[in-house]
């Protein structure tokens, strides 16, 4: 398994309604609320070869309430 994370900023009053969102789908291993420039972030985990843009676009940016992503993809872990 490959983990990635993704930063998602969200609609102004809907970073609740998307957490809980991706929550339900059960795609990801883990959702932060954070501060910043970005209200989410997210950890993921696909199985080698997943095409990770596509995954992302498909899977995590068609939320109702994400104004924005910005994913962070991983080389190793220490």
């Amino acid at each position: 398994m490959i983990p990635f994370f993704v930063q998602i900023k969200c609609h102004l009053g809907r970073s609740y309604e998307v957490a809980n969102q991706i929550a339900d789908a059960e795609i990801a291993s883990e959702i932060y609320s954070t501060a910043g420039d970005y209200d989410l972030l997210v950890k993921f985990y696909v199985d080698a070869g997943t095409d990770i843009g596509h995954f992302v676009n498909e899977k995590v940016q068609c939320f109702e309430g994400i104004r924005d992503t910005y994913t962070i993809i991983t080389f190793k872990a220490f």
